[in-house]
């Protein structure tokens, strides 16, 4: 078997690799019949240079390979057709803007694995970039809130080496010694953030405290789940797997959190039929205390009102006017703060390509070499060879027609 790592053709461009150098070595060592050719390309944050000093071969072409790997969607020009690729596609959600893409792999005969969909048999997802996109999120928010504040500077995080240099910056985080943070989520994102909020030393306190005690010495935090910010209209008790069947007959409780509030950091997983966490009408309420939105889940106009355009890494805050419902300048009086970046794994690529290319290791690479036992490459196979949806797609039919 042959992998060739791809160079990433997205604008804007990504430095993230699937493979680091290291990587590449473990995996020879320990699959001897595995070969890796890497393209070049000199926007990666692994120079080519290190592929090279491991013995890896630097190759242009890469119509000798199995199996291509990247990161982000490959652009169509760039797909070699007949050929096996893993990248995130975003095409599972039926999302408008790649329909072209999945349309171009079916025509060419391209079979897509597609990492969002590589799941271990209870429907885990087995790697994602979530855990870096919840540290680089959360540290943006403390940037926000020096500028907000104008007590401190922190240094951007793309600017950073990695996340050491990126750590040793939060030093300067100064917080009024009653800043209350409410964070939504239990996954992969949330805990990246968590780790941050972890390195701050700021307290953790359970949700009925957070709106129940006084904590004027000090920074803390609560993380919220879906049984807390959401709650059922008849006020009988909140199941889970009821809600996450059929979420009508849901509505958000969040107010009674984003009262108490000065800061939300928003990891959480949404689906378009759920409640809203906090809509534009809650926003007008004089109770909302909530002054600074770090939505790292970044849905447009979706859960979180004040998150109405994903912001870039060149220019990553901007403000929400809950009157006017409408974007207004940065620290505007009554306005919400909002850093809403929705590539942030990317501002720290060598320890989030680290990362991803641990999961893959550890979690992926092996069911290649094991005659997929368990079907999780299959079931994360969208597209086949034959110029097909694989059967586990078939609901993409209409989406691709």
């Amino acid at each position: 078997m042959k992998i060739g790592i791809i160079k990433e053709g997205k604008t804007p461009p990504d430095r993230r690799v699937p493979l680091s150098p290291k990587h590449c070595e473990i995996l020879q060592e320990r699959y001897p019949q595995l070969e890796i050719a890497v393209q070049p390309s000199d926007i990666r944050a692994f120079k080519d240079s290190e592929y090279e000093a491991l013995g890896l071969p630097m190759q242009e072409d890469l119509s000798d390979c199995d199996l291509l790997m990247g990161v982000k969607e490959v652009p169509i020009e760039m797909l070699l057709p007949n050929k096996r690729y893993m990248f995130f596609s975003h095409t599972y959600k039926k999302q408008e803007y790649n329909r072209d893409l999945l349309q171009a792999i079916i025509a060419k005969k391209v079979s897509l694995i597609d990492y969002e969909m590589l799941k271990d048999p209870g429907g885990k997802r087995l790697l994602g970039f979530g855990r870096y996109a919840g540290i680089v999120g959360c540290y943006n928010g403390f940037r926000a809130y020096g500028k907000l504040s104008g007590n401190y500077d922190l240094k951007p995080a793309h600017q950073c080496h990695d996340r050491l240099e990126l750590e040793s910056e939060l030093v300067k985080v100064v917080l009024p010694k009653n800043f209350r943070i409410a964070i939504t989520g239990a996954g992969r994102v949330a805990g990246g953030a968590m780790e941050i909020l972890s390195a701050l030393k700021i307290t953790q306190v359970y949700p009925d405290e957070f709106i129940r005690e006084d904590f004027n010495q000090e920074a803390v935090y609560t993380q919220l789940n879906v049984q807390d910010y959401f709650r059922r209209h008849d006020g009988k008790d909140f199941k889970r797997k009821d809600f996450y069947q059929d979420s009508e007959g849901y509505e958000s409780n969040f107010l009674t959190y984003a009262a108490h509030a000065d800061m939300y950091v928003a990891c959480h997983y949404w689906s378009e039929d759920s409640p809203l966490i906090f809509s534009r009408e809650m926003a007008k309420d004089p109770l909302f205390n909530i002054k600074l939105v770090a939505d790292i889940s970044c849905d447009i106009d979706g859960p979180v009102a004040s998150t109405i355009r994903p912001s870039t890494i060149a220019d990553p805050f901007y403000a929400y006017d809950p009157l006017s419902e409408k974007e207004v300048n940065f620290a505007s009086s009554g306005s919400i703060a909002v850093s809403a970046v929705d590539n942030l794994p990317g501002e720290l690529p060598r320890d989030a390509s680290e990362d991803f290319g641990n999961e893959l290791l550890k979690n992926v690479i092996p069911h290649f070499f094991n005659d997929d036992e368990l079907d999780i490459l299959d079931k994360a196979t969208e597209t086949t060879l034959e110029g097909a949806l694989n059967s586990h797609y078939s609901y993409l039919e209409d989406y691709i027609a």
